[in-house]
Parts: C-alpha cells; structure tokens; sequence
C-alpha cells in the first residue's frame, strides 16, 4: 500500500510514489500485490504489461477481505496505514515506510521495530521526502530475505 486516505493531515508525507514499489517488482522472485484500495488503486495503470504486479483492489471489499488477501502473502510492505496495523494483528511479517515528518506516536522514535506488533519492521526516511533512501534499504534487505528463502528452497531436506 502505496498511499493512505487523501483527507489525512499528514498524507502528503506519509503517502509515496507508486513507481518506487514497481521498482521492487523488478527484482527476481518478487511479485507485488496490490492491496491499495480506490481511488489510489487508479495509479496501477502505470504497470508495464508483463511486470509480476497484481491489483486485488476489485477482489477487496472489506477488512475480511484485505485480512483474507494478507494471509496469503509472504510479506507485507505498507506506508503508514490500517493495512500496516491489521497485518501486525494478524501475525503477518509486514514492513512499514515512515516519513521523516509527521510520524505518528504509534511508531515511536528510533525504533526499527514495534512494541505493538512483533513481526513488524519500520523503515523510516532520514530526511524529509527520502522515500528513495527508504526504498534502496527495503531492496537491499528484500534481497537478503530473498536470498535466504532461496537457501531453504534449494535444502536438501
């Protein structure tokens, strides 16, 4: 989930670029699902035909529905949203992006991780606007996480 609700005081920092997740969708053995509901979901038009990206906007209805679709994903990468604090709930391994402005209470300062949700990951900018920066440390540890599922798969037991 790319973008929170547009009337949110804080949106505009805590919001970001679809296209940095569509990056991640380049890397091998990463798929990103969409969990980003209307109107926000419009911005999937970007998608290059044949990129391993799927919108589960239409297919999500309610909190039933995004718990149902989380449940079913390896991990979970949000900006600041209900999405964050329902996979946290659920147990699931999901990674929140933080802007450097406006962070909410709930995340605390300084802290990689939560005291609410132990499967939780924070991201957070180190400067105003440094969504590139949060988005090459997320590749890198995707990339490490991938590479540890990759050792599992190929064990020979």
């Amino acid at each position: 989930v790319w973008a929170g609700l547009p009337i949110h005081r804080n949106d505009r920092n805590r919001s970001c670029p679809l296209s940095y997740f569509l990056e991640l969708a380049e890397l091998p053995g990463v798929a990103v699902y969409s969990l980003q509901k209307q109107p926000r979901a419009t911005g999937l038009g970007e998608v290059t035909p044949g990129m391993p990206v799927y919108n589960l906007s239409d297919q999500i209805g309610d909190w039933a529905d995004t718990a149902a679709a989380i449940c079913q994903l390896d991990l979970v990468l949000t900006v600041d949203t209900g999405v964050a604090h329902l996979a946290g709930a659920l147990g699931r391994p999901v990674w929140v992006l933080l802007p450097h402005v406006g962070v909410d209470w709930r995340w605390m300062d300084g802290r990689e991780d939560s005291p609410w949700y132990p499967s939780m990951r924070l991201f957070r900018q180190d400067a105003p606007g440094d969504w590139p920066g949060v988005f090459a440390t997320v590749s890198a540890e995707l990339q490490t996480l991938l590479g540890s599922y990759s050792k599992i798969k190929s064990s020979p037991f």
